[in-house]
């Protein structure tokens, strides 16, 4: 054991016998975290200040030490993110998603019903390869002009794609921030993902387009002015630099070969990712004088979200600090009583017990809370092959169920606060009223699918 090993073991056990304020360190780390999902749910305070600010409230209670706290800090979700991030900040200056757009809807030939399902469609497959959140971003603007054009409400729209951000992301390694997480501290590869949770997400898209038909795409009707006004826009005119989106996308099939290849050959996901946003900002910086590439990297480290980042940071050091506690231990063991042992009925509990609370709390605090609950419950089940089952129902739960309301996920705040900026204000229950059975309905579907894959 190394002296780090050592220092770190020596605060565990120490932990276990303070007392903080009269109270155990688990009341108080449970507390901590409880007011830290409170803060994040009441919404009147940034979500990374909560996440920063909890996570100093447990160094200062010494419900952690600073050793402990950057041991929990997993630095291969934060070089997957920042080097994604940076990869599609660099695609977006292209216009290759205006590009996309505008195919789509002269594909369509402007018919509302064809432009719902082919953006439902696009944004399902984008969520997968880049990530849900950078999608939204991406494709909801421009959605919201096609609506505009066809003088239509974009609220069927912005609605199909939220859910099908989610429904593609829970499809991969990189589509959504809780796989993210997963795949980080289980070491579950992209190609587990696509061969586990990818079959499922098949089914619920399917399903999931055939609802937004039936409910919207059939009764959308547009005057035929609006649909030629449309069909004329020049989908070659959106790109802005083809020489970058060259590069692009030589670099991200790079990165996705490496995603798919890489764990046999040692190589994590985050390393692929910053290898590959590393190789973008050479070929975009090389021809150019000092000066300019450093403008060029400004503006590419620019296009990173810093406040998811940290938000990530303070959150990881949360988690590793309950851990510390205890807590996480005791309630694997009550889910174990409750569950009687059985794997099939432990897989149904967290993978409905994931989606409910994910509809109304962030799903990524969520998941980063329950790795460490379901990695104890390994040695009950016989290792940790042996509970891969679980992992697959609670990406499934956290996935889906961030469905259910506006607040569920990432991706949801940012459509709507993309459609409210453009005047379309999303009511919270009108979506929810619509959203929840939806979501209820494809945590149904992966129910029906987790037994005939698993039991």
């Amino acid at each position: 054991m190394t002296g780090m090993e050592q220092q770190a073991a020596h605060a565990v056990a120490a932990l276990t016998t303070q007392s903080i304020f009269g109270f155990s360190p688990m009341v108080v780390g449970t507390a901590v975290l409880l007011g830290v999902y409170g803060f994040i749910i009441w919404d009147r305070i940034n979500q990374t200040i909560v996440a920063l600010m909890g996570a100093t409230v447990m160094l200062l209670l010494g419900l952690i030490n600073h050793e402990l706290a950057m041991q929990g800090v997993d630095l291969n979700t934060l070089f997957l993110l920042i080097g994604m991030m940076v990869i599609v900040g660099m695609m977006q200056k292209t216009g290759v998603f205006q590009f996309v757009a505008i195919v789509c809807a002269k594909l369509a030939r402007g018919e509302p019903a064809k432009i719902l399902a082919l953006l439902t469609l696009i944004t399902a497959v984008f969520s997968a390869f880049l990530d849900n959140v950078t999608t939204i971003m991406l494709i909801v603007p421009i959605t919201l002009l096609l609506a505009e054009q066809l003088k239509l409400s974009p609220y069927p729209f912005v609605f199909a794609q939220i859910f099908a951000s989610n429904i593609g992301g829970t499809a991969t390694l990189i589509g959504d921030p809780p796989n993210i997480l997963l795949g980080s501290a289980v070491g579950l590869s992209f190609n587990d993902f696509l061969m586990n949770t990818g079959p499922a997400v098949l089914v619920i898209l399917a399903v999931f387009m055939l609802v937004m038909h039936l409910l919207w795409g059939r009764k959308m009707v547009t005057s035929d002015h609006a649909k030629a006004h449309l069909v004329k826009y020049n989908p070659w005119e959106a790109l802005q630099d083809k020489v970058l989106l060259y590069k692009s996308l030589f670099v991200l099939a790079l990165v996705i070969v490496g995603f798919m290849a890489g764990h046999s050959g040692g190589l994590g996901a985050g390393s692929v990712a910053l290898m590959g946003a590393a190789l973008l900002l050479l070929l975009d910086c090389y021809p150019h004088h000092s000066k300019e590439q450093s403008h060029r990297v400004h503006e590419a480290f620019g296009k990173v979200e810093w406040d998811t980042i940290f938000f990530f940071i303070g959150l990881f050091i949360i988690v590793a600090a309950v851990e510390q506690t205890g807590l996480l231990n005791m309630l694997a063991g009550q889910l174990m009583a409750l569950t009687g042992g059985d794997m099939e009925r432990t897989a149904y509990y967290i993978l409905w017990g994931s989606a409910l609370p994910s509809a109304f709390i962030n799903n990524i605090p969520f998941v980063a809370t329950m790795i460490p609950l379901i990695q104890s419950m390994a040695d009950a089940f016989g290792g940790p092959e042996a509970i891969k089952p679980l992992w697959w129902a609670l990406s499934l739960g956290a996935c889906l169920g961030g469905n259910g309301t506006l607040v569920g996920a990432s991706a949801n705040v940012m459509a709507a606060a993309y459609a409210s900026r453009a005047g379309h204000s999303i009511s919270f229950m009108k979506f929810m009223a619509l959203a929840l059975p939806l979501m209820l309905l494809t945590i149904a579907i992966s129910h029906v699918y987790m037994w005939l894959a698993y039991f």
